[in-house]
């Protein structure tokens, strides 16, 4: 069950279950705290697991006319953290969020207990050129369009023109769940033009001014990352391993993609036990 906290940049939708110390899930453009799901199913025994949706997706309604950055999605977090009187957290993030989780964790490095990256925007690949036409169609007005198309008829979802090349086998997601990630963007006018402002947004500049910060983060980080992913390469992971000094670990999946954290749920949730219980 979605649970709401108003905040100054909005009324934050978000999913928790379990008990003891706090992780806080970051999903990426498109989707929302669905994403997520097999890790608040198979991680609740050992922390209360929170996955939010990011502002202008999912169930989360901004605050009229606010930034909808990432950066302001940083910022966001932190309000929501405050909001549920939540100190520290293990962050965790995927794609845009994996970058919204670098910048959150470089702005507010006394909020992170540890950090884990999944393949993500990083440094000057944002947005990654696989997203590049995605983003003139948006800009071009063609986004109402191609929502409603995929909604429609689900197979365009899947197909290799649009997010097919995102999965390994994008016919295990289910229609329902296409239908819980895109139905929320389409909800209302207001809601469209909140995700076209948000794709709009997408600029290098805001991962680029926290590389200062990223070198200095010493919250204990692992990066987890497929190695067949068309949008980063895994050039980003080891990018990413040899600026932040906290890395403890980098691990290689081959053959996954982008969104393995639904996919490869079993050795994702693997890798976070052992990086939270200090294995």
């Amino acid at each position: 069950m979605s649970k709401t906290v108003k905040t100054a940049s909005g009324t934050i939708a978000y999913a928790e279950r379990g008990q003891g110390p706090v992780a806080l899930f970051v999903h990426g453009v498109l989707l929302n705290k669905h994403l997520w799901r097999h890790q608040l199913d198979g991680l609740s025994d050992i922390r209360r697991c929170i996955a939010p949706d990011l502002l202008a997706h999912g169930g989360t309604e901004a605050a009229p006319g606010a930034d909808l950055s990432v950066t302001a999605n940083a910022r966001m977090l932190r309000e929501f953290l405050d909001a549920l009187a939540i100190d520290r957290v293990d962050l965790v993030g995927n794609d845009s969020g994996g970058g919204i989780a670098q910048i959150f964790a470089s702005l507010y490095p006394e909020r992170v207990r540890s950090l884990t990256l999944t393949d993500c925007d990083a440094h000057d690949n944002w947005p990654p050129q696989a997203f590049k036409p995605f983003l003139a169609m948006a800009a071009a007005g063609g986004l109402r369009d191609t929502l409603n198309a995929m909604l429609n008829d689900k197979s365009i979802y899947r197909s290799p023109a649009a997010l097919g090349p995102a999965y390994e086998d994008a016919n295990t997601l289910s229609d329902a769940d296409i239908e819980t990630y895109l139905r929320p963007l389409v909800a209302s006018d207001q809601r469209l033009k909140d995700f076209e402002r948000f794709l709009a947004a997408f600029d290098n500049k805001h991962t680029l001014a926290i590389e200062d910060g990223l070198k200095k983060l010493k919250a204990p980080t692992l990066i987890v990352w497929g190695t067949d992913d068309v949008y980063f390469g895994v050039e980003w992971a080891r990018w990413l391993a040899g600026t932040i000094p906290g890395t403890k670990r980098m691990v290689e999946l081959t053959g996954a993609r982008i969104f393995f954290p639904e996919e490869r749920a079993d050795v994702f949730n693997r890798e976070l036990r052992a990086h939270w219980q200090g294995d």
